[in-house]
């Protein structure tokens, strides 16, 4: 089993659903400018738009801002972001097709947060991990009693650990829901994130457009 880009550092820029061919109730908002009670957005694409605190346009309500980060009220959820990063709150497709769309930071990694067992983590995408990896912090906080797996020995990029091999019962990610994915768990703190590998990938379809990478559920 190998496990590759333990990562101690990401940035977070949010996911969104994305189905070809059918409407999406998916509001994107890009922080562009940070002020102190105000903040820079383009929102759905469109262009930049200064709000102050207690200001909403198109579904976004700026809650509080800095020259740090902006926290924001998108569709009724709280997000808070710094500058340059991006997020998107999900809606259904009048198709009904599960899905989800993930950006990519400065470094080309796709990250984002995720559910598993109900647990809200946050993951990064990485086709060089067998199967879905985390640590046992996660785990214990996703209600995985990970001893009860198989004790296997892994290579990752800080050398062979043991790792358990469990399944997780439910994991979503945006507007898809997996069942039964096999998965990793390293004793410790690494990797810092959740690894979306390829027990999971293997079950959607990938397309990326510039920064955007959509998952489509296959099955």
């Amino acid at each position: 089993m190998r496990l590759k880009g333990l990562l101690c550092k990401i940035v977070i820029l949010g996911t969104g659903l994305l189905t070809s061919g059918a409407s999406v109730a998916d509001t994107q908002v890009n922080i562009v400018g940070l002020f102190s009670n105000k903040a820079v957005l383009i929102i759905n694409g469109g262009k930049p738009k200064t709000l102050s605190v207690g200001q909403a346009s198109d579904g976004v309500k700026l809650i509080a801002a800095d020259s740090q980060a902006a926290t924001l009220q998108v569709e009724g959820s709280i997000k808070r972001l710094s500058m340059g990063q991006a997020a998107s709150v999900m809606g259904k497709s009048s198709s009904g097709s599960s899905s989800a769309v993930l950006y990519a930071d400065a470094q080309g990694h796709f990250v984002s947060d995720c559910q598993i067992n109900g647990a809200s983590l946050k993951f990064i995408l990485d086709t060089g991990a067998t199967t879905v990896a985390m640590n046992s912090g996660d785990a214990k906080f996703a209600n995985i009693d990970y001893k009860r797996g198989e004790p296997v020995q892994v290579s990752t990029a800080n050398g062979i650990v043991t790792a358990y091999r469990v399944t997780i019962a439910n994991l979503k990610i945006g507007g898809i829901t997996l069942s039964q994915v096999d998965a990793s768990v390293l004793e410790g703190g690494s990797p810092s994130v959740v690894l979306l590998g390829m027990s999971a990938l293997n079950r959607l379809d990938m397309k990326r457009e510039d920064i955007a990478l959509t998952l489509t559920k296959k099955y």
